[in-house]
């Protein structure tokens, strides 16, 4: 009688094991990994337009005036005017300008300043 009841829950357990893995198995196909979505790079011209703001406040521009629709950034450093114009190409690319007068002599390398930490900023 012991050795009928120990087949018993031997057979019982590899029915539960046997129901669990078709389970198991079964279930699998239902899992779908999906590839992860790229983040969307800003636009050239939003990241142009970001780059040539911060250039200009990282060499002591005070920024005036901004106008992102005409592409129009207006600042001053001490006695001197600076002009940051930004246009976009046909091709996408973005044309950005960058001058600055003032009395005379005053800082004449402060357009230069600002385009090379423009030039940083977008990798260059």
């Amino acid at each position: 009688m012991k050795s009928k009841s120990i087949g018993m829950m031997i057979e019982s357990q590899l029915i539960w094991i046997t129901l669990l893995l078709v389970v198991g198995l079964t279930t699998l196909p239902g899992c779908v990994v999906y590839e992860p979505v790229p983040a969307p790079m800003p636009s050239t011209y939003d990241r142009a337009w970001s780059a040539a703001l911060a250039a200009a406040q990282e060499e002591g521009v005070r920024i005036v005036s901004e106008d992102r629709v005409s592409g129009t950034i207006l600042g001053n450093r001490d006695q001197q005017e600076v002009t940051i114009l930004l246009r976009s190409q046909a091709d996408g690319s973005v044309r950005v300008e960058i001058s600055s007068r003032g009395p005379k002599g005053s800082d004449p390398g402060l357009a230069g300043r600002i385009s090379r930490a423009y030039d940083r900023r977008m990798g260059r």
